[in-house]
């Protein structure tokens, strides 16, 4: 039976039969990585049809009126420098975000 130290007196006893804690992984990283192919921040509109804000797009568009004679169609987007920076949202207790822009015909 393995044992281990918890806080100042408390001894965990391990029952089970794998005594190795698997390693966590890097959650923050996982969500990074999804947002930032949801953006596609390196290549904007640029990006490959089908995937990112540029997917979310094209599926939505083109929306018709119910005769048809008008349609709005979805031409690109461009993702915006914030306006502030971290710091000073957080000084400001504002929430960090930068303007999307999209242009429609």
């Amino acid at each position: 039976m393995a044992q281990a130290t918890v806080g100042r007196k408390r001894i965990r006893r391990y029952y089970g039969k794998i005594h190795e804690v698997l390693e966590m992984p890097n959650l923050i990283e996982v969500q990074k990585s999804s947002y930032d192919l949801f953006l596609r921040s390196g290549d904007g509109p640029k990006a490959a049809d089908g995937e990112g804000i540029q997917g979310v797009f094209q599926s939505v568009f083109p929306i018709k009126d119910f005769n048809e004679h008008a349609i709005l169609e979805f031409v690109k987007y461009e993702l915006e420098k914030p306006k502030y920076d971290v710091d000073e949202c957080q000084s400001r207790d504002m929430t960090f975000s930068a303007p999307l822009k999209v242009t429609l015909r």
